[in-house]
């Protein structure tokens, strides 16, 4: 299997020739083949792109027939559901019941966004009887998406709908490690009626073509979700333009515990939270608080259900936790692993590739108690299947413990005093906090972190924000009061 380019309505090979290969998680073994792009292939796209915004319909259409366009994409992904979560299965080492959903929530990212331009009003102010002022928001052109290896078609479809939807055309950059499912999207798009140009595709690696895509003087919109190192770098090159940016990054989100909550609850939120998607995901509560007294039993209790998470292969419906993605991400979780033990954090469940599984990127549920917050695995994203657990005495502690890293994603809170509730949403630095609950969000709401963890928000109108320009104009309805400089 070989994948090209889709560039202005065509499939095209790297004008330098240039592949790389995509490997099997399972095997490490090569299995595709596909086009390295470089500033060359992103040249391309975007001026594909560019002749689409200023020169074909999309970013003038009214904003009910570009609706109708983009639940055409939702009904061609949904006829897809089972070719997509099987692609991602492959190319990521997600178990297929996981990667299933992200295929459902991929056509759901179009349905919502063609309801939130068909619905969302613009400003207007009336100021007294002698102006009126009123807002209209303009697509700000080319919108350049580079999206993460971990849930790739779900996350390009959550840039992708709503960039479309405000009138952009695009030019999107998945990641080399999973480049599989997105294959799919030109027939998708094609099917679904999109204008030639408004969608283009770009393979390649990050520090080429990633970086052309960001460094591009035609491309004023820049949507990142990835790693905060990289989206330091991002910040930088796209500084000379002054692009806009809305970046999610890393994540080293908190799960509190305390001893008045529903503690059964709770520890299948600590589980899921941190075990599904192989770990692979920025939202997940890989520091686990757990107030003294309920520690040692809730510690005890998390072992063992970490030693029960059945590990195996991804494409078995029964697999809860499957292969890391590639053997480099595999090598750096297994060094944090030696490093907990290193740092003198007791290890109580996992730690090792399960010995049924003897090829591959497989590791069983990992779990350290007693992690003091200095530790390297309290502090740095580990982005694995592996959490730590630090037990806390009393709530002013437990914020200073769950604020005690770089990074400001999510948190998680376990309790059933309602004051409480209400004094640590506060109190703790995410740019969001569920309470009682796991990761269930309503795509209105922003989305996005504080500190290390990003810049911007995203979801419901805020994602529109990104990708339009607030044009404002101010009507006089009476003759204003002009001064009269000059007329003496």
């Amino acid at each position: 299997m070989k994948l090209e380019h889709y560039i202005g309505g065509r499939h095209v090979p790297s004008q330098s020739g240039a592949t790389f290969t995509a490997l099997d998680p399972t095997t490490n073994e090569p299995y595709l083949e596909v086009a390295a792009g470089g500033a060359a292939d992103v040249d391309a796209a975007v001026a594909a792109a560019q002749k689409a915004f200023t020169d074909g319909p999309w970013s003038t259409m009214p904003a009910e027939q570009r609706a109708g366009t983009l639940r055409a994409v939702a009904a061609a992904i949904e006829s897809r559901d089972e070719e997509i979560a099987a692609l991602e299965c492959r190319d990521t080492g997600l178990p297929i019941t996981q990667a299933r959903g992200q295929a459902r929530r991929a056509a759901h990212n179009f349905r919502f966004f063609a309801d939130v331009i068909t619905t969302m009003g613009e400003d207007v102010y009336r100021v007294g009887s002698a102006q009126l002022n009123y807002v209209v928001r303009k697509p700000v052109g080319v919108a350049g998406l580079i999206t993460p290896w971990n849930t790739p078609f779900m996350l390009e479809t959550w840039k992708l709908a709503p960039a479309l939807a405000a009138g952009c055309p695009v030019v999107l950059k998945p990641a080399e490690w999973s480049p599989a499912s997105a294959s799919l999207l030109p027939e998708i798009m094609e099917e679904a009626g999109l204008p030639e140009g408004v969608f283009n595709l770009v393979h390649g690696i990050g520090e080429d073509a990633g970086a052309a895509l960001v460094a591009h003087p035609d491309v004023p919109v820049i949507s990142f979700t990835g790693e905060s190192g990289t989206g330091q770098t991002i910040m930088r090159n796209a500084a000379s333009s002054l692009k806009t940016l809305s970046m999610e990054l890393g994540g080293k989100s908190p799960l509190l515990v305390f001893a008045d909550a529903d503690l059964e609850r709770a520890l299948d939120a600590a589980v899921f939270g941190v075990f599904s998607l192989n770990g692979e995901r920025c939202t997940a509560s890989s520091r686990i608080l757990v107030q003294d007294t309920v520690y040692e039993e809730f510690v005890a209790r998390l072992a063992e259900r970490a030693a029960r998470v059945r590990v195996g292969a991804p494409g078995d419906p029964a697999t809860e936790l499957g292969a890391l993605i590639h053997p480099e991400h595999y090598e750096r979780v297994m060094e944090y692993v030696e490093l907990g033990s290193r740092e003198g954090a007791r290890l109580v469940a996992g730690g090792s590739r399960p010995e049924h599984l003897t090829a591959g990127n497989f590791l069983a549920a990992t779990v350290f108690a007693d992690v003091a917050p200095h530790m390297r695995i309290f502090q740095e994203e580990i982005f694995g299947p592996v959490v730590s657990v630090t037990p806390f005495s009393t709530e002013t502690e437990a914020v200073e413990l769950a604020n005690a890293t770089r990074y400001g994603l999510a948190a998680y809170l376990w309790t059933n005093d309602l004051r409480r509730t209400h004094r640590l949403a506060q109190s703790i630095e995410a740019g969001m906090v569920w309470v009682n609950s796991q990761n269930v969000r309503d795509l209105r709401t922003p989305f996005g972190g504080v500190k290390a963890s990003g810049v911007g928000r995203e979801g419901g109108r805020h994602s529109i924000d990104v990708y339009t320009e607030s044009h404002i104009v101010h009507l006089a309805t009476e003759d204003l009061p002009i001064p009269r400089f000059g007329a003496a």
